[in-house]
């Protein structure tokens, strides 16, 4: 068996925001445009960038929310690309997603545990006193013990994400997509539920895409982190490698401005220039040269290319 449990092969994801007549689109907005990367087994890839990098579409598409314009998703050795709706209920009994905003992907009407009592059912658990006694496992599981007859707006915002992990380990995932799942939270809750995170991936081997604008929090719960930057990784590497030495000036400029312990002593600031450009007409060749400062005429005349710069470390910058 291979240790890639999920693979990513040049990942597009294109929103028309102008069209023809005949309702073809004529432009687009480039979120996600030709990303590579992939998750072993047991592994947690951190996922960060700027607000619009493209990092939740990414997820959205991986997980097939919204369908790819282009490439491959390789989910435990299976093409999941075009797979259709009906197709995809057995992939979502191994992949999961955790949201941001636990309150708004709960119905407010309906008690927690029938919620996942009903997710249950839709993946074959017909059996009630089955699938309720797995419900009390899952909430025990969560530190939710004994909660599950109550409805969403009794619990607080960190008891809320509690029961969307719950939920989304009720069909046994191996691969959990978190999409910003503590930023809407308390710090003292956050690190709550990062520790509850840490301690579930451990006891049943789970696999994360840990997705965050919060570099404090990938530091802590990333094996490997990959930049994003206008719908690019621009540096993918083993964490401690790219919060201690990092690469790309975009991952430099990031940084610099975190304050966490271990990533550097007496680190500059580096305040980037300017604003993001436009992904609908994004520069040519880097990205991210309009904010550089060491960016030449050729940066704007050929797009980089990841390239290995020491073991498992790439990066997208013609300084290498």
């Amino acid at each position: 068996m291979s240790d890639r449990i999920l693979e990513v092969k040049n990942l597009k994801k294109y929103f028309p925001v102008k069209t023809n007549l005949f309702g073809k689109g004529t432009e687009f907005v480039r979120a996600v445009d030709g990303i590579d990367f992939h998750i072993d087994h047991g592994e947690i890839l951190g996922l960060v960038g700027e607000s619009g990098s493209g990092k939740s579409t990414t997820g959205r598409t991986v997980i097939r929310l919204l369908d790819p314009t282009k490439g491959e998703i390789i989910f435990e050795g299976r093409n999941i690309t075009n797979l259709k709706k009906k197709e995809l209920r057995k992939v979502y009994e191994r992949m999961q997603l955790v949201f941001q905003d636990p309150f708004a992907s709960l119905n407010p009407r309906k008690k927690v545990g029938s919620a996942i009592e009903e997710v249950l059912f839709i993946h074959g658990m017909k059996d009630r006193a089955q699938r309720r006694e797995r419900v009390r496992e899952l909430f025990d599981m969560v530190g939710l013990r004994g909660e599950e007859e109550k409805y969403p707006h009794e619990f607080s915002g960190g008891q809320r994400q509690r029961v969307v992990i719950a939920r989304a380990l009720a069909v046994d995932p191996r691969l959990i997509i978190c999409d910003e799942p503590v930023s809407a939270l308390d710090v003292s809750i956050q690190a709550q539920i990062i520790n509850l995170l840490t301690s579930l991936k451990d006891r049943l081997g789970l696999s994360y895409l840990f997705i965050s604008h919060d570099l404090r929090v990938v530091r802590y719960m990333s094996d490997r982190v990959a930049v994003m930057y206008l719908g690019k990784i621009v540096e993918i590497a083993p964490a401690d490698e790219i919060f201690k030495n990092p690469a790309h000036p975009y991952s430099k400029a990031l940084l610099s401005v975190a304050s966490i312990k271990g990533s550097g002593k007496g680190r500059k600031k580096i305040i980037l220039k300017g604003e993001v450009p436009s992904p609908v007409n994004p520069p040519s060749g880097c990205r991210f040269r309009t904010r550089c400062e060491y960016a030449t005429v050729y940066c704007g005349e050929a797009e980089p290319q990841l390239k290995c710069i020491g073991t498992g470390h790439y990066v997208g910058c013609h300084l290498y």
